[in-house]
């Protein structure tokens, strides 16, 4: 495949597609190896006694602030079955995530800093998982007829202040963040996010060359912490999870083919899309066209086929065809008129450091 723009010809690299496929192909045997564990562990503590085993070797810790609600029980046997669980996985996350990554030229951290951010998250991951389940098991306690509502709206709060405080407070805990130098680039970034009646708190670089050597870039946050994120390397060029993963994929997929919409909408640049697309595609060994079934199962982004053929399908539904070569000369301006561009649709637009936006 290729993208002509005026005088520039993108192509999907070819060697790096084969790389993708291979790259993408290990990868998913990991995590179905990871999830079969993780069944296989939820089976062994229901029905082997090692569950009864468990709950009797911490029959002790039996203080109850409220009756019927034993905290010290629910948190130090859930931290065990956590704890021996990342004991048993750590192999398969250290050669996905690192032997891996650097096999395939994705990553450029050591060692020492690949353990530090597992270590980080560890932690993070214990105190969230720890709070949920101890919310649970209180509701279960004073509210046993309503506490899955309870535990609904306690946990949409918690989401959405977790998304206003991730960009200030966890996602500096493993990458760091600086303000993008004032230029044109970062000029034409806030005028965009002022054509589109969004307000960022500025723009700012995700320092990912110290991990990784994948692009990425989104707005992350909200109110007062929302802000536009590029990633430098941009710049510089358990059972329950098996039964949820396809559907939190589904609806992640939605969303990201409406922020694509929502994108094209906002600037009209067609093939100045399909080009970062492109280079996306060939940057971070994506895979351009995986089978139905594995982007179904595994993929939380469209595949960069069907971004790339959104883009097109845009393009001759409201007849830009006849402008597209000229677009990438075609400065922004945070003035230009906006009568002849279709409501826009709402941005959820937020990225991992895995996958390209």
């Amino acid at each position: 495949m290729e993208i002509d723009a005026g005088q520039q010809r993108i192509e999907i690299d070819v060697e790096r597609q084969q790389k993708a496929k291979e790259y993408a192909r290990k990868r998913r045997r990991l995590s179905i190896v990871e999830m079969v564990i993780a069944a296989i562990g939820i089976f062994f503590v229901l029905f082997s006694g090692f569950g009864i085993w468990l709950r009797n070797l911490v029959q002790p810790l039996n203080w109850q602030p409220l009756p019927g609600w034993f905290p010290w029980q629910v948190l130090v046997y859930f931290l065990i079955l956590m704890l021996g669980y990342q004991i048993i996985t750590t192999p398969l996350g250290f050669y996905s995530g690192f032997v891996l990554s650097h096999r395939y030229g994705l990553s450029t951290q050591t060692l020492a800093g690949w353990l530090a951010d597992l270590f980080k998250g560890l932690v993070l991951s214990l105190i969230l998982e720890a709070f949920v389940i101890e919310l649970i098991y209180l509701l279960l306690a004073t509210q046993p007829q309503t506490w899955w509502l309870w535990v609904a709206l306690v946990l949409l709060f918690f989401s959405v202040v977790m998304a206003n405080l991730a960009p200030v407070l966890i996602l500096p805990l493993f990458y760091k963040f600086t303000p993008l130098p004032e230029g044109e680039l970062t000029q034409r970034l806030i005028a965009l996010a002022q054509r589109a009646n969004t307000r960022v708190r500025g723009v700012f670089t995700m320092h990912l060359s110290s991990k990784t050597t994948a692009a990425n870039a989104a707005v992350m946050g909200l109110g007062n912490t929302r802000r536009i994120v590029l990633g430098d390397t941009m710049l510089d060029r358990a059972i329950f999870g098996l039964i949820v993963m396809p559907i939190g994929n589904g609806y992640s997929r939605l969303l990201e083919d409406q922020a694509d919409e929502y994108a094209l909408q906002a600037t009209r640049k067609v093939e100045a899309f399909k080009r970062a697309m492109t280079r996306l595609a060939n940057q971070n060994l994506a895979e351009v066209e995986p089978s139905a079934l594995v982007e179904f199962l595994f993929h939380s982004h469209p595949s960069v086929r069907k971004r790339l053929k959104h883009a097109d399908e845009f393009a001759t539904r409201y007849d830009l065809k006849a402008s597209i070569s000229e677009e990438s000369s075609a400065p922004a301006s945070s003035t230009e008129p906006a009568s002849t561009e279709p409501a826009g649709m709402p941005s959820n637009g937020s990225s991992t450091p895995d996958t390209a936006h």
